[in-house]
């Protein structure tokens, strides 16, 4: 299966890029960037994710989703 690419023209992604990438809330997002599920800095009270990392988590995920069936 071919690696999840995301096709967004920034290096750094908001919450509001991811939240609108994956139709998700921000509580979402947030919670999964505090926790540590996906990786981020903050800046202030803003958080900002690596494009890389972004899609390294998406991989992650359905690699993960696919050893479980």
């Amino acid at each position: 299966m071919d690696r999840i690419r995301v096709d967004l023209p920034k290096e750094w992604l908001s919450v509001a890029d991811i939240c609108d990438y994956m139709d998700v809330s921000s509580f979402v997002v947030t919670r999964m960037l505090r926790f540590g599920e996906i990786k981020g800095v903050k800046f202030g009270r803003e958080w900002r994710v690596a494009r890389a990392d972004f899609e390294e988590f998406l991989n992650r995920q359905r690699d993960g989703d696919r050893s479980r069936t």
